[in-house]
């Protein structure tokens, strides 16, 4: 993919947000450089961890980037960084963190030395408080409309969900000030908060308005779709399944498949409700569950399977991650984006490349995430301007490293 050919931009980060967003344009085509402290980042040992004790997250979050470890405690390390950041080029200039640091890793620091910079930094919160998806959202109440219906206690997600999507959006805002710095020439420091990026959700899924205007709480619904109607069964072979009726088709459809019109007409009649609207389905989701209750338990996956996906239901099989990746073709190479791939200390399984196709780009192959400290020389020469006699120095002195030196190894 080389839509974001020439691009160059430079990443300090850990955990999920801002690597997603640097792997994403990196996927995109655009040369991107993580800088990590020597030894590795914080996130550097972070679990899943491949039978090696190397870290599954942290090469998947990764791919495809340049890597240099540096000694950021020095003077001598905090000098190069400054210099790789704001070096010159009318496609560089762009970084990317969530490790600020005030008087030296800041915009007003960096900016002095190039104005145009482009500087993107993820937060916490508003008021530079560290928070992370396991406080966010509690704080703002997810948890207490998460999980079985009157089950008493919060219910944590496992899914990331803010980082995920602050991630996306640091792409959005450093392509947008791009964009501006190619029209008028000026640079720009953009911030985020995860907090502020999951309460704009929450606000843009009506969530804050029903809070405030309704009376009654959003309570737990278990697996029920929530304002219409979607709902697990149990089949007769043990496997559990969910079906969708969320529009006007998928319930029609839903209805015609399991036979159970007469039934549908019959609750119609006794609520004097048409289950044609939505909401009427959410309203009455008990009821009809307690319909197709027994259709499902009565019934194999395999009895009724090729049925439903001939009618175009909506619906799907409940299976583990390790179900899912022997079971489903979309998390395999039969999928375009998924490539078989071999990595050393990591073992071999389907790599994912970028999801988004466009129609005048090939999509690249995936590429693995670097070793620690794999392009050190190379960063250094090409990027930071540095010629042989003095990046040998600085490996001399400990100010960086390599995958070939001591220090690297451990990557």
């Amino acid at each position: 993919m080389s839509i974001l050919k020439g691009m160059r931009v430079v990443e300090g980060s850990a955990f999920v947000a801002v690597p997603l967003a640097g792997m994403t344009l990196a996927q995109m085509g655009a040369e991107v450089i993580r800088f990590d402290r020597i030894g590795g980042g914080l996130d550097s040992g972070r679990l899943p961890l491949a039978p090696s004790g190397q870290s599954l997250f942290w090469a998947g979050l990764n791919k495809g980037k340049k890597s240099i470890a540096v000694d950021m405690k020095s003077p001598e390390g905090r000098e190069l960084i400054t210099r790789i950041v704001t070096a010159p080029g009318d496609d560089a200039g762009l970084f990317l963190t969530n490790l600020r640091v005030r008087g030296w890793m800041d915009y007003e620091s960096l900016s002095k030395l190039r104005e145009d910079l482009i500087m993107v930094t993820l937060t916490g919160d508003r008021h530079g408080r560290p928070q992370v998806d396991y406080t966010v959202n509690p704080a703002l109440g997810i948890p207490d409309i998460t999980g079985p219906e009157g089950y008493p206690d919060p219910v944590a997600n496992a899914l990331p969900a803010w980082d995920l999507i602050a991630g996306n959006l640091v792409v959005s805002s450093l392509l947008a000030a791009e964009r501006h710095r190619l029209r008028h020439g000026a640079g720009q420091d953009v911030e985020l908060s995860l907090k502020d990026v999951a309460a704009a959700t929450l606000g843009h899924l009506g969530m804050i308005g029903d809070a405030v205007v309704n009376e009654a709480a959003r309570g737990k619904s278990g697996n029920a779709l929530y304002g219409a109607y979607g709902q697990d069964f149990v089949c007769a072979d043990g496997q559990r399944v969910m079906v969708i009726g969320l529009t006007d088709r998928q319930w029609r459809g839903l209805v015609a498949a399991t036979g159970i019109a007469e039934e549908i007409s019959g609750l119609e009649r006794r609520s004097g409700r048409s289950l044609r609207d939505e909401g009427t389905r959410w309203d009455l989701r008990h009821d009809i569950t307690a319909i197709l209750e027994p259709w499902f338990a009565a019934r194999r996956v395999a009895e009724f399977a090729e049925d439903f996906d001939r009618q175009g239901l909506t619906w799907s099989l409940f299976r583990t991650i390790k179900e899912a990746v022997v079971e489903d073709p979309d998390l395999s190479p039969e999928n375009p984006m998924f490539k078989m791939m071999d990595q050393p200390g990591l073992g071999r399984f389907p790599v994912p490349s970028l999801p988004t196709s466009f129609s005048e780009m090939l999509r690249d192959d995936p590429v693995p995430a670097p070793a620690l400290g794999e392009h050190t020389e190379e960063i250094l020469a090409e990027v930071a301007g540095l010629d042989f006699t003095e990046i040998a120095g600085l490996f001399d002195r400990g100010v960086v490293a390599s995958m070939t030196t001591p220090q690297g190894k451990a990557a």
